[in-house]
């Protein structure tokens, strides 16, 4: 596949079509989500000082990705089934009520029920947002969209730890929850009033036999995630490796049953198969999903209860890893199609250079170079997630594009889940299980970094591969 420089947009006419406005309140649906999954970490230290229960911080996460998993998985279905528009109606509402269910919870076991709630609706806000590049948007803005769609998310992801800091210091971490349950309210109100086009409002199966819908894959991906959880509560060796086992071979066996379905797919066919674009592109998704949640999930924990560091400091260090996603991407945006090598490669070594800089730089606790690591980290997505996106879906099947559009967030989501839950199992073993306190954390602050590394360097080979691949990219 090829690109000429007359196939390259410029800013100016994206907007002046109208594409680009009409985009940008789609994605408010990756507001909601990105907002309020960042500013969980900043609320942590305040929410386990109120309900207790520091050794299911991971399910916090992680019961979360469970909800966006399978709503996410789902949402690239559901428009077989009932208009765009209706999903992102019921979406955003579903989203509402989790928040609410968050900002009430009088125990932690409440508060993850309502983190399943609230991963429902925000998955299927997210999923639906890539669904309607493929569905609403000419096929060669699509590059870039998908910037829009990182720098949106890098925005949003700016805003929630400092919202999640800011409440959390001054009035409750309660109220932290609550500004969501009114914008999940506004964007169901929103969807109504905008999205009036037909490709919105009508079926895309409509006229057609609808395909059949994917429960028992979907209920094999909740349970295997669910079990990796479970392996990370009560450390014990028997007790969790049969878990953590239980969990990978339920993992496996969704994949497989998506194979066997190709009516009802969620992924495009041989998604880890590293001899296609495709296959490269997902298991980078994948490794580097799992290899990154370490600092988001438990940094402000550690550092606020090691080395004393302000909950507002740790909301700062979050969102700079944000500001640098969301200014990469839109500087990298329209780079030439020949530079696109360099780009993918580049932010996947970024990547893997943040994961083992934490390492190093969170048991210091010395805060500029925890910075630089954020900075290089979420800088590293930035530059190579529009990319890598854009290959995955220009280089699949036609018949799959759909498919393949929602499956990079869904895939991503699997590996948040999967991250989350494998982190909550580590860190319970190294210190957790016994309670918050310094030396605990200190036992936990290198190992839930360390453990990545592997992962890393397997999506930085994954994008290498992707690279080499003759139609994913212009010689």
């Amino acid at each position: 596949m090829t690109y000429t420089e007359a196939e390259r947009v410029d800013w100016r006419a994206l907007w002046a079509s109208g594409d680009l406005a009409r985009f940008c309140f789609i994605s408010l649906g990756i507001l909601l989500h990105a907002t309020n999954e960042t500013m969980v970490a900043t609320v942590m230290p305040a929410m386990v000082g109120d309900l207790s229960g520091v050794e299911l911080v991971g399910w916090s996460l992680a019961v979360y990705e469970i909800g966006a998993i399978t709503a996410g998985a789902a949402a690239g279905r559901m428009v077989s089934y009932v208009p765009l528009r209706t999903n992102m109606m019921a979406a955003a509402l579903l989203y509402a009520a989790g928040a609410l269910i968050c900002a009430m919870a009088p125990s932690m076991p409440v508060f993850l029920a309502g983190r399943v709630v609230e991963g429902l609706g925000g998955g299927a806000l997210v999923s639906l947002a890539f669904v309607s590049v493929e569905r609403l948007f000419p096929r060669k803005i699509w590059p870039q969209l998908f910037g829009v769609m990182s720098a949106i998310w890098g925005v949003a992801a700016f805003s929630g730890p400092l919202i999640g800091a800011l409440l959390s210091q001054y009035f409750s971490w309660r109220w932290a929850f609550g500004v969501f349950v009114f914008g999940g309210l506004a964007m169901a109100i929103a969807c109504y009033a905008v999205l009036r086009s037909p490709e919105a409002t009508t079926r895309k199966a409509a006229g057609t036999a609808l395909p059949p819908f994917p429960f028992a894959a979907l209920a094999c991906l909740a349970s295997s995630v669910l079990l990796i959880a479970l392996a990370g509560v009560d450390i014990e060796m028997l007790r969790s490796s049969l878990f953590l086992l239980a969990g990978l071979a339920g993992l496996a066996l969704f994949f497989l049953l998506d194979a066997r379905k190709p009516r009802s797919r969620l992924f495009p066919t041989r998604p880890f198969d590293p001899r296609s674009a495709v296959g490269s592109g997902m298991i980078m998704v994948f490794a580097f999903s799992i290899a990154t949640c370490s600092f988001a999930l438990y940094g402000p924990l550690i550092l606020t209860t090691l080395h004393d560091i302000p909950l507002l400091t740790t909301g700062y260090i979050i969102a700079a890893e944000s500001i640098a996603w969301s200014i990469l991407s839109i500087l990298v945006a329209n780079a030439p199609p020949r530079s696109e090598r360099a780009i993918i490669i580049g932010g996947a070594s970024m990547i893997a250079a943040g994961i083992a800089g934490f390492a190093y730089a969170v048991p210091l606790g010395s805060v500029p170079l925890i910075l630089f690591c954020a900075v290089l980290q979420g800088g590293g997505f930035g530059i190579a997630w529009p990319f890598v996106t854009r290959v995955i879906v220009a280089t699949a099947d036609p018949a799959e594009s759909t498919v393949a559009s929602s499956g990079v967030p869904t895939m991503q989501r699997i590996g948040y889940a999967v991250g989350a839950a494998m982190t909550g199992i580590i860190a319970n073993a190294v210190g957790f299980s016994e309670g918050l306190s310094a030396e605990t954390s200190a036992g936990v602050a290198s190992w839930i970094f360390l453990t990545f590394l592997p992962l890393g360097l397997i999506g930085c080979l994954a994008a290498v591969k992707l690279t080499r691949d003759s139609r994913a990219l212009p010689a």
